[in-house]
């Protein structure tokens, strides 16, 4: 016989079996040695007041063991079967490859950067020396900028396919199994090139390619049709279907798409800083105890705002991690944050941005549709040259951000090439800046303590999601005009992050099964 049961746990109670296997006895009405077997299916954590719980889901076995059972998707051999392009490897890309392996078609992803193990040296070299390569970098390579991340797999786009689907692949390549269970998983950045890596290596097992420094140059048209790309070695392949899954920070697929005469649009991106505080202090407010002690993980948060009528929220929470140099070609400077599996830095960041909409660039207009990448390039150079032109950052303490003065001096940062204390709060523009302020003192009046002057803002965080989005059919997934591709994923404007990404990717596969079978 089993039972399922919901339990609302201390940290301790909930961080061992012995502790809580007596506690379910008493629920249940029988005794510890009934109990054959405890499957915790759920976990979360409620620290809306002041004494922390954890909610656990379990299903409970008496008299009898749980079957042994795991997901495993079996993917066919393709070698053979008609060829599918795909530009980009990040998850959109590879969920979508694999996803076409499930359903009888071969493969052949185009991904301008290098493998993951490769990449890891160029990012070296960001950090090192302050160079840039425009193929190999935080963005750009095997496994898109999701690889070099906390691998946060939170998503609210349920509705548009299966979140338990992904993480289970996930699981399946090399992911932790606790992802399947905790309310907000999340893999790490040590343990994602492994199952990136995996991936790679199934998708070659089952018959489908994946080809390397490969950059896309030309988008081959017939009419309103979609028939293949070509690389910038000169090589030309020929598909009947192109899933384009490039990523957010692949401007010249837009130029190229652009020049082409195949519609874009401009969409609401964001922009703002990085802050950063002693993971300590957000652990402070936000399990409201001096200490966080050693059953609860580092303290995460989730801020949304509204200023003068536009959103100021947090963005890429990173508990226990890193800021980290993001920029994808020279002469800017971006950042962004990751956490290893163990989130165990003594620093957490956040995204901490202004929501910036197409009618706010009035300035930008003459640029049309990329009114806003504009407005990114424009503010991401001009923090490359602020400190000389390098990928030292420019960075406040929080307090005199919101002071409107320059800092003269700065606290300790996870950010490895060098902050350097700049008049961030006058280098980012008045509609930015001045809504940033205002939404800080916001949180700060529901997070008593996070306007500290042990935090830092960091700039520029400016690659939230794409400011264009490539428009397509709601009903096919292909182009509004071009027949036979796909725009999918962040890039195309369609997800924001690695779990809704690779759910579009999907959903892409399977649209381009339809149109082909």
């Amino acid at each position: 016989m089993k039972k399922d049961l919901n339990i609302s746990l201390t940290p301790k109670q909930a961080s061992d079996e012995q502790f809580y296997c007596p506690i379910i006895s008493q629920k249940l009405g029988v005794s510890d040695s009934d109990i054959t077997s405890i499957v915790v299916r759920r976990r979360s954590i409620d620290a809306r007041q002041r004494q922390i719980r954890i909610n656990l889901g379990v299903t409970v076995y008496l008299g009898e063991e749980p079957e042994v059972s795991s997901v495993s998707y079996n993917y066919q051999n393709v070698e053979h079967k008609q060829a599918i392009g795909i530009v980009g490897a990040g998850p959109a890309g590879l969920f979508a490859a694999l996803r076409l392996i499930e359903m009888g078609l071969k493969p052949i992803v185009f991904e301008r950067g290098k493998n993951v193990s490769d990449r890891k040296r160029d990012i070296a070299l960001i950090h090192r020396e302050h160079i840039i390569d425009p193929d190999s970098n935080y963005g750009f390579g095997e496994g898109g900028a999701g690889t070099f991340s906390d691998g946060k797999l939170y998503t609210r786009s349920k509705k548009r396919g299966s979140v338990q689907k992904v993480l289970e692949v996930l699981v399946q390549f090399g992911a932790d199994t606790e992802i399947l269970i905790d309310a907000h998983p999340h893999v790490g950045t040590d343990k994602l090139p492994v199952v990136i890596r995996g991936i790679r290596k199934q998708i070659i097992a089952s018959g489908g390619e994946i080809h390397f420094n490969s950059r896309v140059t030309d988008i081959n048209l017939k009419g309103d049709r979609c028939t293949g790309l070509k690389l910038d070695n000169g090589e030309s392949y020929d598909f009947n279907a192109l899933i384009l899954a490039t990523g957010h920070s692949a401007r010249d697929i837009y130029e190229l798409l652009n020049r082409k005469g195949i519609n874009l649009e401009a969409k609401t991106f964001a922009m703002g800083v990085r802050v950063e505080h002693p993971q300590a202090l957000i652990d402070t407010i936000q399990y409201h105890q001096a200490q966080r002690g050693p059953f609860l993980p580092a303290a995460t948060y989730s801020f949304v705002e509204q200023v003068k009528d536009r959103g100021v929220y947090s963005f890429c929470m990173c508990p226990g991690g890193f800021i980290v140099p993001a920029a994808t070609a020279p002469g800017e400077l971006v950042v962004n944050g990751m956490s290893a599996s163990k989130r165990n830095s003594p620093f957490a960041n956040s995204g901490l941005v202004v929501e910036v909409r197409p009618e706010d660039l009035r300035e930008y207009q003459h640029h049309g549709v990329f009114a806003g990448l504009e407005f990114q390039k424009q503010i991401e150079k001009l923090c490359f040259m602020i400190n000389g032109n390098t990928q030292f950052a420019p960075a406040q303490r929080l307090t005199d951000f919101v002071a409107g003065k320059k800092s003269s001096d700065l606290p300790e940062s996870s950010y490895r090439p060098g902050l350097i204390a700049s008049a961030l709060h006058d280098k980012l523009p008045k509609r930015i800046a001045s809504r940033l302020s205002e939404g800080i003192q916001q949180i700060d009046q529901k997070a008593k303590g996070f306007l500290s002057k042990e935090a830092t803002a960091v700039g520029v965080e400016s690659r939230t999601s794409s400011p264009v989005r490539i428009p397509r059919n709601e009903n096919n997934l292909q182009h509004i005009r071009i027949k036979g591709l796909f725009p999918c994923g962040e890039g195309a404007g369609y997800a924001g992050g690695i779990a809704s990404s690779a759910i579009d990717g999907e959903r892409c596969a399977e649209a381009v099964a339809k149109m082909v079978f």
